[in-house]
C-alpha cells in the first residue's frame, strides 16, 4: 500500500516541483525591471532549501537586487553576496544548465569595475553545447535570447 501511494504521489510531487521553478524562471525575467517581486523572491527564497538551483536564482536575485537598491553599501554587498552564492551552486553541480545561465546574465550585465566577468566565455560556451539537450521549453527560450543578445 506504502509503494502504491509513492507512485501516485511522486509523480505529483514531481508535476508541482516543476510548475513551481517555471513559476520562478517567469517571475526572474520580470524581477530584473520589477523591484518589488525581486524584494518578495528575495524573501521567499530565503527560505527554501539549498538545492543547487534554488541556491542560483538566489545568487542571481541578489545581484539584481544590487540594481534595484540606491544605497552604495548595500548594492555591493548584494552583489558580492549574489555572485558567491551563484558561483557556489556551480562549484557544487557544474554541469547544472540553468546554474550557468543564470551566471552568464548576471556577468554579461554587470559592469566591467566589479570585475565579474571572468566566466562569461567558459559559460557560454557551456550553454552552447548543451541547450540543445534542454527539455523544458520556456528554460530553451530564455537561453536562446541570452545568448541572441
Amino acid at each position: 500500500m506504502k509503494i502504491l501511494s509513492l507512485l501516485i504521489l511522486f509523480p505529483i510531487f514531481m508535476s508541482t516541483q516543476s510548475q513551481n521553478l517555471d513559476q520562478i524562471r517567469i517571475d526572474y525575467r520580470n524581477a530584473i525591471s520589477e523591484k518589488d517581486l525581486c524584494r518578495e523572491m528575495l524573501h521567499n527564497f530565503d527560505k527554501t532549501d539549498n538545492k543547487e538551483i534554488y541556491l542560483a536564482y538566489y545568487g542571481a536575485l541578489q545581484a539584481i537586487w544590487a540594481k534595484h537598491t540606491n544605497n552604495p553599501f548595500e548594492k555591493l554587498r548584494s552583489f558580492n553576496s549574489g555572485k558567491k552564492n551563484l558561483d557556489s551552486a556551480i562549484t557544487q553541480r557544474p554541469d547544472l544548465f540553468e546554474a550557468r545561465f543564470l551566471r552568464y546574465g548576471i556577468q554579461k550585465q554587470s559592469p566591467a569595475f566589479l570585475n565579474y566577468k571572468n566566466d562569461m566565455k567558459e559559460d557560454r560556451d557551456f550553454l552552447m553545447k548543451n541547450i540543445g539537450g534542454i527539455q523544458n521549453s520556456l528554460l530553451k527560450q530564455m537561453g536562446y535570447q541570452i545568448l541572441k543578445n
